[in-house]
C-alpha cells in the first residue's frame, strides 16, 4: 500500500480505466471471480422493480445482475467506464455521474447494489445520502468494501504467517494507492480508508438500518487470517 494522496478519486479511476477494464474483464483473474461474486450475490434480494449498479465501472456486476433478472440502471464517475459498460451491454442504461450528486429521482429503486465502490468515492457520506435517497422505503443498499483493518494496514512479507501490521491511525481516514501486478496485469487502485463507525454512522444518517455484515476473507493464502472486505446490508427505515 502506497501512502500517495490522490485529490480527486474520480479522476484517478478514469485516468486507469484501461487498466481497470483489462484486470476485470480477465476471467478468474481477481476476487470477484474466484469467491467474490458467489458471496455477495447470496446477499442480494430477489429482483425487484429496478437496481441501481451504483459505482458500476466497465459493468460486469450490472450484466451479472441483469443475467440473474434484475431490471438495471448503472452509473459511474468514470466515462471511460461507463463508456466501456455501455458497449459491452446496450440493453443496460449507464449514467456518468458524481456519486454525491445523482441525477435519479427520489424513491426510483427498491435495491441499490455497490460493489467494491464506496470506499473509492470522494464524498463517501453524500454518495450513501444519495443511495439512500434514491431507494423506496423498504428498499435495500447492498455494498462492499475493503475492510477497514485491510485499508489501515499491511502485511510485512509475502509467506502466509507474515506479520499483519498498522503503522498508521486507524481512526484517520485517508486516501491511499494500491499499484499491484500479477499475471502480467498491472492496475491502480486508488481509495480512501475509513473505519467501521464512519460506514456504519454514515449509513445510519442517512436513514439506512443494517441487516446483515459479513467480514469476508480469501478461501486460502495469508487472508484467511485478516479480512479482505466488508459486506453490508441495510434497508431504507
Amino acid at each position: 500500500m502506497s501512502s500517495d494522496d490522490p485529490a480527486d478519486l474520480r479522476a484517478a479511476w478514469d485516468e486507469h480505466s484501461a487498466e481497470w477494464i483489462r484486470w476485470a474483464r480477465k476471467p478468474g483473474h481477481d476476487t470477484y471471480w474466484r469467491f467474490g461474486r458467489a458471496a455477495f450475490f447470496a446477499m442480494l434480494p430477489p429482483p425487484g422493480r429496478l437496481t441501481l449498479d451504483f459505482g458500476c465501472g466497465e459493468g460486469r456486476v450490472s450484466r451479472d445482475l441483469r443475467a440473474a433478472g434484475h431490471r438495471v440502471v448503472a452509473l459511474d464517475g468514470s466515462p471511460g467506464l461507463a463508456r466501456a459498460a455501455r458497449d459491452a451491454e446496450a440493453a443496460i442504461p449507464v449514467l456518468v455521474a458524481d456519486a454525491a450528486r445523482v441525477p435519479l429521482v427520489d424513491a426510483a429503486f427498491d435495491l441499490v447494489v455497490a460493489y467494491m465502490t464506496i470506499h473509492d468515492f470522494d464524498d463517501m457520506r453524500a454518495a450513501l445520502a444519495e443511495a439512500a435517497r434514491v431507494l423506496a422505503p423498504g428498499g435495500v443498499l447492498c455494498a462492499a468494501v475493503v475492510h477497514p483493518i485491510n485499508s489501515a494496514g499491511d502485511f510485512t512479507g509475502e509467506d502466509d504467517r507474515a506479520a499483519f501490521v498498522i503503522d498508521e491511525s486507524y481512526f484517520e481516514p485517508r486516501s491511499y494507492v494500491d499499484h499491484i501486478e500479477r499475471d502480467g496485469l498491472t492496475m491502480t487502485f486508488s481509495s480512501r480508508h475509513h473505519t467501521l463507525e464512519d460506514y456504519f454512522t454514515s449509513i445510519a444518517d442517512a436513514g439506512l438500518a443494517i441487516q446483515t455484515i459479513r467480514e469476508v476473507t480469501a478461501p486460502e493464502g495469508r487472508w484467511i487470517r485478516v479480512p479482505l472486505f466488508l459486506f453490508i446490508r441495510a434497508v431504507k427505515r
